[in-house]
């Protein structure tokens, strides 16, 4: 970047747009694993579309590339700067431009974070389903971009599937609006879904119309012990099945990742006495009537041998509780220890076999390591996370990740499952994109990036195999 374009750029977003104080810009450049570290000279905070427009144009004209970053949550390293790039932050762009209960749908720049954006919806008597761990920090605009899943994929589906329309700029400044809240609208391509999963590679998301359901009347949340993946599946289809699909959410959890959390964890507890290989947290809602049919549910699973114990939320504290021991995995294997990650998914029938044999391989590869699989069983999302042997030099484990991360997707691809389930590709997932997908699906990406990104200026290096 000449010294030209950077004044242009200053002034495009104004003093309060931009910094060079290396200490402001440290922390965008490092993610939460701290796996990537980056660096970037300059970071652009604009405030505006017209002020990202304007960013983009002057980039796109001095062939400068861009990494746009929302709110450093993601796990692949696709938000990280590495070769200098300009920075550019979305999080002065957080308005809430509109809220329609009566239409159900919100319109929500990319910078707001997700927990405002599901509070202003509980406000208006709404609700938005998309719930992540980090919903605390995410934001609307990253969220989007790299598809994110979530708790409650199993009944409302992915990112992508609770956008209605969207706002981004593309490579050369021009702003595509597409901010429609309109459920039917079949006049060919649908353009907004080329940006939803697109990691910035191909416009730069700016912001969302969201669509917003009804709150249920009612919701019920258990922690049940169960003795099999096989057994906590046959659970997730006798509850289905009672409740006519209401089931929000449906996670396991193994014994071993429950002890790292009540290890690590400060303000949790063993809701059982005696110990389970597994354990399931499932959650339904809908109206009043349903607490009886999912008690019932639970009990007639109970009965049969099909679970354990089970512990029913009877109250938001107790169900915040209970999703702690959940929610709380991640950060758990994190203070344990350096952990190999792998975000995977399988057809939830296939969950269990995929579990015997990707632990298989794994222990074969690097005995004694100690796999933590939990996830999000109700949409086949397993985290197959692989702790170290306790004593083992963590430089030379984590040294291994590539050879490991081979094993465990090869496994994957032999169930017909995917490497990537929810986090992305960034610059992590790269090769294996190359490895696992097709040569026409490559093809189709390489056109897409040369056509709208033709002087590859949005996050280079990421997404899109060389």
């Amino acid at each position: 970047m000449n010294s030209e374009a950077a004044a242009r750029l200053k002034a495009a977003v104004g003093p309060k747009g931009f910094t060079e104080d290396q200490a402001e810009i440290a922390p965008h450049l490092e993610e939460w694993r701290s796996k990537y570290k980056g660096r970037a000279a300059l970071l652009l905070k604009p405030a505006t579309t017209a002020e990202v427009s304007a960013i983009l144009s002057i980039c796109n004209e001095t062939t400068t590339p861009v990494v746009p970053q929302a709110g450093n949550t993601g796990l692949v390293g696709g938000q990280i700067p590495f070769d200098n790039e300009i920075l550019l932050s979305l999080s002065r762009l957080n308005r809430i431009r509109r809220l329609d209960a009566v239409d159900a749908s919100m319109i929500a720049e990319a910078g707001v974070i997700l927990a405002a954006a599901q509070r202003a919806a509980d406000d208006s008597g709404l609700m938005l389903p998309l719930s992540l761990a980090a919903e605390g920090s995410c934001t609307i605009g990253g969220t989007l971009s790299t598809n994110a899943g979530g708790l409650n994929v199993l009944r409302y589906g992915m990112a992508r599937e609770q956008v209605l329309g969207i706002e981004a700029v593309l490579a050369d400044g021009r702003v595509l609006n597409l901010l429609r809240t309109l459920r039917k609208d079949n006049t060919g391509y649908d353009l907004k879904q080329l940006f939803i999963g697109a990691e910035g590679t191909l416009g730069i998301v700016t912001a969302a119309a969201l669509k917003l359901f009804p709150k249920p009347a009612m919701r019920c949340t258990a922690f049940v012990a169960v003795p099999s993946i096989d057994a906590a599946v046959g659970l997730l289809a006798r509850l289905q099945a009672a409740t006519g699909g209401l089931v929000n959410a449906f996670e396991i959890l193994p014994r071993s990742g429950l002890e790292l959390v009540l290890a690590y964890i400060p303000g949790t507890s063993d809701p059982f006495a005696a110990s389970s290989p597994w354990y399931a947290l499932a959650e339904v809602s809908g109206a009043a009537a349903l607490k009886d049919v999912f008690e019932g549910a639970l009990e007639g699973a109970l009965s049969n041998g099909l679970t354990g114990d089970a512990v029913i939320a009877a109250s938001e504290a107790q169900r915040a509780a209970l999703w702690m021991l959940r929610e709380s995995m991640s950060e758990a294997q994190k203070k344990e220890g350096p952990s190999l990650k792998h975000d995977v998914s399988v057809p939830v029938a296939a969950v269990a076999d995929f579990v015997a044999k990707a632990t298989a391989a794994v222990s074969a590869a690097l005995p004694g390591a100690r796999p933590v699989p939990f996830g999000h069983l109700g949409d086949g999302n397993i985290h197959f996370n692989i702790q170290a042997a306790r004593g083992a030099d963590m430089a030379s484990f984590l040294a291994r990740w590539d050879e490991i991360a081979r094993v465990v997707h090869d496994v994957v691809r032999d169930f017909g499952g995917s490497f990537s389930a929810e986090h992305g590709i960034g610059v992590m997932k790269r090769a294996d994109l190359k490895r696992y997908k097709s040569e026409v699906e490559i093809d189709l990406m390489r056109a897409l990036k040369r056509t709208l990104d033709p002087k590859n200026i949005l996050n280079p290096g990421k997404l899109v195999p060389e």
